[in-house]
């Protein structure tokens, strides 16, 4: 054995160089902290737009997500979804509230639009009631003699009757508030018309301009006319109608004229019966009116110097019925 060859020992020696360089690995790190980087600022950027109310809503579905899902609730999802939790519409009202700044919903209601539709609905019940009218006038015998005298027609006011007076048919007895017996019969006839409508009444007398022998100073056309519509009044109230119903009774003289042409006319003597609508109801009894306080607040801001309205013939001040005084003895205008 000893003679044999031993084999030959091979070292193999490796020989280290300096380092070498890593190629893309740098990259793909780099790469991955942009990405880390750009994730932080996005998430910074959401937290700053998100609202205290949608973090509230997330941290309450983080904090209890199975509750939210399975008990519905604020977040809960779309309930038109079909699983339970579901939806992407945060805007829904029903199943998923959206929290944060939402703009409460606003129920506009245009008074204006609500207060021209009542105005309409009025005038057509007074259209009907003036059809009515116009039917019982014809069909009463009584009435219909007195087709001529009695006048019915729509106002700004309201529906407005006028019994006037003819020279061969007076309405009262002459320069006295005492009725005729047909005028108490129309008025009464009248009253049941009007009775079983929930409107205010107004009344007004009339005079033609023959003025009374003692003057304007002692008992004149203006208590004349104060008192021919305060009788008129107490029939109408013996024909049916309730006392509270009627708000005005004005006396106005000679100085709104039927026949504007002829001042001493017969037809100028008249009694003004106004069924009034709520708008012109509302402004004798002083109700606040929204529509006008509107108008007149923007009228004053337009301008400091606002002229006054023009006054319909029913505003004017009602003049003081009663007896006449003991100095007025002088002897009334004939055929008044």
């Amino acid at each position: 054995m000893s003679g044999e060859a031993k084999p030959p020992i091979v070292v193999k020696r490796i020989k280290r160089s300096g380092a070498k360089a890593h190629g893309a690995a740098w990259k793909i790190a780099y790469a991955d902290f942009v990405t880390a980087m750009m994730a932080f600022f996005l998430l910074m950027w959401l937290l700053g737009s998100t609202t205290k109310g949608e973090l509230q809503g997330i941290a309450e579905y983080f904090r209890t997500p199975l509750k939210v899902a399975m008990q519905g609730g604020s977040g809960s999802g779309d309930s038109s979804s079909v699983i339970q939790g579901g939806g992407q519409d945060l805007t829904k009202q029903d199943g998923q509230v959206k929290k944060g700044e939402t703009p409460a919903e606003r129920r506009l209601v245009n008074l204006r639009a609500a207060q021209v539709e009542l105005e309409k609905r009025e005038t057509e019940r007074l259209t009907m009631l003036k059809s009515r009218i116009d039917a019982a006038i014809e069909a009463n015998p009584l009435l219909r003699n007195f087709k001529a005298q009695i006048r019915v027609e729509l106002t700004p006011e309201g529906l407005r009757i006028q019994v006037i007076e003819e020279g061969t048919k007076p309405m009262f007895d002459s320069g006295s508030a005492h009725l005729k017996d047909h005028m108490r019969d129309i008025l009464r006839e009248l009253s049941q018309l009007m009775n079983d409508i929930p409107n205010k009444l107004s009344l007004a007398g009339h005079t033609d301009a023959k003025p009374y022998a003692g003057g304007e100073r002692g008992y004149s056309n203006w208590e004349l006319s104060a008192d021919r519509a305060n009788a008129s009044r107490r029939e109408l109230v013996a024909g049916g109608i309730a006392d509270e119903k009627i708000i005005r009774v004005v006396g106005q003289g000679s100085s709104v004229h039927f026949d504007k042409a002829d001042p001493n006319n017969p037809a100028n003597r008249r009694i003004s019966i106004v069924v009034l609508n709520q708008k012109t109801e509302r402004r004798i009894l002083e109700v606040p009116d929204p529509d006008a306080d509107a108008a007149e607040a923007a009228a004053k801001a337009a301008s400091t110097a606002v002229p006054a309205a023009g006054a319909s013939p029913g505003d004017e001040a009602p003049s003081s019925a009663g007896a006449p005084p003991a100095s007025s003895a002088a002897t009334p205008a004939p055929a008044r």
